[in-house]
């Protein structure tokens, strides 16, 4: 009789589970419709939109129509490599995100570096924090001619001008979280007599982390608009050239194309990062 009752217990059990799992399926499949559904809706009304708007012939911008038709060798074939800057757009964004992961590493490294020592000294933040406010307030592409002269490159001064762009925020983002550290865990540090390489790695950065992503996330997009302004001045291989180059040879349906390339290529940069920020924090970043 037990083994009876508990065959049906668990008969029941079994039933009750395959009940539920059509619900959970359909709750899943509209949470993923509510997602993504709006934002179609919404595009599609735009591209509707702007179909009726630029469909005269005096309009100054194509149609998404005439866009695709007019930009459909570069849309279809993106690594096309005919020598030289002739390339396809994934070339162009490929060197693009090549200069911005170099310039961006840096800024990282140097801006969690001085956002700590800022953060954890009343010295430093005295003498060093009104000389951030003002450098940061410059314009990215006002550092070019000088990063030019000094570097007498394009490629380095680039690369510079993503690593000066992108550091302000990394270092007020990470002063704020090490002032905000508390003060037990302070206290901890010291009872255990932590030296300070420990109490940086073991302490600062797990407490300042969701201060230091949300950093992160406005340096990396920071740092995407100024290297698609600045390949604008220093030519050579890149989107930011690919743009002026189209724009010089009136190619109007390939700057559209482009920009769309580098709006969705800085969506998915600030997802990565907000995703590692997610990751590392443990859910404590905001995603």
């Amino acid at each position: 009789m037990a083994t009876g009752a508990t065959l049906s217990t668990a008969s029941r059990a079994r039933a009750a589970t395959k009940a539920r799992t059509p619900l959970v399926t359909m709750a899943s499949v509209r949470g993923v419709a509510a997602r993504i559904v709006p934002p179609l809706v919404v595009l599609a009304g735009f591209l509707l939109l702007w179909e009726v708007l630029c469909s005269s012939p005096t309009a100054g911008l194509p149609p998404p129509s005439r866009v695709v038709t007019e930009a459909w060798d570069i849309i279809v074939d993106p690594f096309y490599d005919n020598g030289g800057t002739d390339k396809g757009l994934f070339w162009h964004i490929s060197a693009s995100l090549q200069r911005v992961a170099l310039g961006f590493s840096l800024a990282v490294i140097a801006g969690v570096l001085l956002g700590t020592l800022v953060g954890q000294s009343e010295w430093a933040m005295r003498g060093l924090d009104p000389i951030f406010q003002v450098l940061r307030t410059i314009p990215p592409l006002a550092w070019l001619p000088l990063s030019l002269a000094a570097f007498r490159d394009g490629q380095p001064s680039a690369i510079f001008v993503i690593f000066i762009t992108s550091i302000w925020p990394i270092i007020i983002n990470t002063a704020v979280g090490i002032r905000n550290i508390p003060q037990d865990y302070r206290n901890v540090s010291a009872v255990i007599r932590l030296n300070p390489i420990e109490f940086f790695y073991k302490i600062m950065l797990p407490s300042a982390a969701p201060y230091i992503f949300t950093g992160l996330r406005i340096g990396v997009g920071l740092s995407w608009l100024a290297i698609v302004a600045a390949e604008m001045l220093i030519g050579g291989v890149g989107i930011g050239f690919f743009i002026w180059d189209a724009w010089n040879s009136s190619h109007i349906s390939e700057i559209i194309v482009a920009l769309v390339y580098v709006g969705l290529i800085g969506f998915v940069l600030d997802r990565l990062v907000a995703g590692v920020g997610v990751l590392v924090t443990r859910g404590t970043s905001a995603a």
